[in-house]
């Protein structure tokens, strides 16, 4: 089989051609076998990712062909991401680090940072920012690299995703961020913010116990967010006026849970993004509308408390000083 492959063009697409044929799940930075295949073989050859067409007829050298198929086998009998197999990651245009300390980065809201966040914003000064569920701290470190002038806050539970964070900062050189560990807004009281971009955690636990071999090598963490996936993202919307400033905005992913939040709260005036894809289950809320619709949803986020679940109560419904 190694003398048959000679070129880079014969190894990416025999790569493509097993990666079909093993039936493996795509969806971490690549959406298909071609590009996967494409980016492990550049990594194993140590070429850059955007390498020009015309080196795809270039012959590779046994020893470089049994790296590059090593590493299409840990992808077809580990199920491993490729990100994770090269520990790299792109997302709005900027290389980070990535390994299993963190969810893959791939949220759309890479498409709003590159574009400045408007409409959204419409033209609003953003002095300060927030990132909640930060991860890798790719939403934090994007929004903090095309925005020098905004002070920037990546905010998350985990220590481990901080430490990959803090990675990924030395790697972009990027000093106008902040990194704090926080359960979503309890280490920021008395932070408020022009706007909060959170990509938290948001698949049902039916979802999350069903998806493939592929995302078992990522955190739990990051993924799994209770019966109907909403269990963080309606303690989000609860707190979140607390944290923004009176014109403040918030952007929030919640990807298939979408439904399920409209149905929660039909008469809250959430905007859905367009996407040059599509909707992808990223809204748009503006602090007034959270503030006038905060004693629903704060009756629908204490019934997710657990003490509330254990006694079949909720709390207290609208946070202290919020009014």
């Amino acid at each position: 089989m190694t003398d048959e492959l000679q070129t880079i063009i014969d190894l990416i697409r025999y790569g493509a051609s097993r990666f079909s044929a093993a039936g493996l799940t795509f969806g971490h930075s690549y959406d298909n076998a071609l590009d996967e295949a494409t980016q492990l073989t550049l990594h194993a050859l140590h070429l850059p990712h955007d390498l020009p067409p015309a080196y795809g007829q270039a012959r590779v050298t046994l020893a470089e062909k049994e790296e590059v198929l090593g590493l299409f086998l840990r992808r077809i009998e580990e199920r491993v991401p490729a990100a994770y197999l090269t520990g790299e990651a792109w997302f709005a245009g900027l290389s980070f680090r990535c390994d299993p300390r963190a969810l893959v980065p791939r949220s759309p809201i890479a498409e709003l940072i590159e574009a400045g966040f408007e409409p959204w914003l419409g033209g609003r000064e953003v002095r300060r920012a927030l990132d909640l569920c930060t991860g890798s701290g790719c939403i934090a470190l994007a929004m903090a690299h095309y925005n020098p002038d905004w002070h920037v806050d990546g905010a998350d539970l985990s220590d481990d995703a901080l430490a990959l964070a803090r990675e990924n900062q030395a790697r972009l050189g990027v000093g106008n961020v902040r990194l704090l560990r926080s359960d979503l807004f309890s280490a920021l009281q008395g932070e408020h913010y022009d706007l909060i971009v959170t990509n938290p955690p948001y698949v049902t636990d039916d979802e999350t116990d069903a998806l493939p071999r592929e995302y078992s090598h990522e955190p739990e963490l990051g993924l799994r967010a209770g019966g109907d996936g909403l269990d963080l993202v309606l303690k989000i919307l609860r707190d979140a006026p607390l944290h923004l400033r009176e014109d403040g905005l918030l952007i929030c992913e919640v990807g298939e849970a979408e439904r399920a939040l409209s149905a929660l709260l039909p008469d809250l005036p959430l905007v859905w993004v367009e996407f040059k894809v599509g909707q992808m289950g990223v809204f748009v809320a503006e602090c007034h509308d959270l503030v006038a619709h905060n004693t629903r949803i704060s009756t629908l986020a204490a019934a997710r408390e657990p003490s509330a679940a254990a006694s079949g109560e909720a709390s207290d419904p609208a946070p202290a000083g919020l009014f």
